[in-house]
């Protein structure tokens, strides 16, 4: 009888595993259409510092993004895993990324909630398009996790989590 219960419990594991690990598409369209921000205006800087960060990022200013990335970063990716040095993530940055990589949110995806004490966390969606692709080249969406920490109103990235 152990047996029987141990091949189950094996057989459910299984089956979870594959189902987590499947690919599914995002319905990026119906997402976040129930969603509405606890607080308002913290959703708004939110928003604004998300755009203002990506803006950098986009145009390769590394002082601003420099600027907005926290000294204590922790930035988790589902394909190249943590990085914890913020000069090394500016690096990989400009070598990789500068001129090369536009990211686009996905609109009237994100979702900001406060964490008391803290600052917040963005949840949202967003397409990396390779520039070096021909124009129109379809991008996968990704879903990423950002924490904000707000020290007197001086707004960090604190920690990232990008999933593809």
């Amino acid at each position: 009888m152990g047996s029987l219960k141990t091949s189950i419990l094996c057989y459910l594991f299984l089956i979870i595993s594959i189902a987590a690990c499947s690919p599914h598409k995002v319905n990026t369209e119906k997402a976040f259409d129930n969603y509405i921000p606890d607080d308002k205006e913290l959703y708004e800087t939110i928003v604004s510092m998300d755009s203002v960060f990506f803006e950098a990022y986009n145009n390769c200013t590394l002082d601003k993004q420099a600027e907005i990335l926290s000294d204590n970063i922790e930035f988790y990716h589902d394909q190249s895993g943590l990085s914890t040095s913020k000069q090394n993530i500016l690096d990989a940055i400009e070598k990789n990324i500068c001129s090369r990589v536009t990211r686009e949110l996905v609109e009237g995806s994100i979702e900001v909630h406060p964490i008391d004490g803290y600052g917040a966390v963005e949840i949202g969606l967003h397409k990396f398009h390779n520039n070096e692709e021909k124009a129109g080249t379809p991008s996968a969406t990704g879903k990423f996790i950002i924490i904000w920490q707000n020290n007197n109103n001086s707004w960090k990235i604190t920690r990232v989590v990008s999933l593809h």
